[in-house]
């Protein structure tokens, strides 16, 4: 067992390494007055249950993870919304002076397909795309398996295309071949 000034200072050393990867995962998923307030919580589960953060290289951010989304998900039942998570687009405008349409329909026609997508497509796409974790701990911040969470992506994927380009119609599938019919 830790001494109380060692577990301090795993503690300091966990918050100063994933605390700003944390405020962006939550952030993304919450208004910005409610973000630091669902960290601040997120971390004082981490403290209360230290002996459970996993010790790994690589394997900490995503249980933080898992504890901002419960939190997020605490907060959402509070507040009684009606959706889990709402997943917001980021405001990165444009780098240069002049305003190119091209780039603003894009993200217009973006953030409408986003709109469309339900909860869990938003989460699914949101820990491939932001958060950038592999599948293996992208599958332990939802609670499922590496396969199911990629299933899951694939499926994402495929709506958020579908969302964005809605003139793409699926190939039909092929009919069945017809029977023979008996001669009489």
């Amino acid at each position: 067992m830790d001494t109380p000034a060692a577990r301090e200072q795993r503690f300091r050393a966990l918050y100063a390494d994933h605390y700003d990867h944390v405020l962006r995962f939550v952030a993304r998923r919450s208004s910005p007055a409610s973000a630091e307030d669902v960290v601040a919580e997120a971390f004082l589960v981490a403290w209360r249950r230290l002996d459970d953060v996993p010790t790994r290289v690589g394997e900490a951010l995503p249980w933080l993870y898992a504890v901002a989304r419960n939190c997020l998900l605490n907060s959402a039942r509070a507040a009684g919304r009606q959706g889990a998570l709402a997943v917001r687009i980021g405001d990165a405008g444009p780098s240069h002076a002049h305003l190119d349409t091209d780039h603003i329909a894009r993200r217009v026609d973006l953030a409408t397909a986003w709109q469309r997508l339900t909860d869990a497509e938003q989460e699914v796409l949101a820990l491939a795309i932001w958060e950038d974790l592999p599948s293996p701990a992208a599958a332990r911040v939802l609670g499922t398996t590496a396969a199911a969470y990629r299933l899951r992506l694939s499926r994402a994927r495929r709506a958020l295309r579908r969302h964005l380009d809605p003139t793409d119609t699926p190939v039909p599938a092929r009919p069945a071949p017809a029977l023979l019919k008996e001669n009489s």
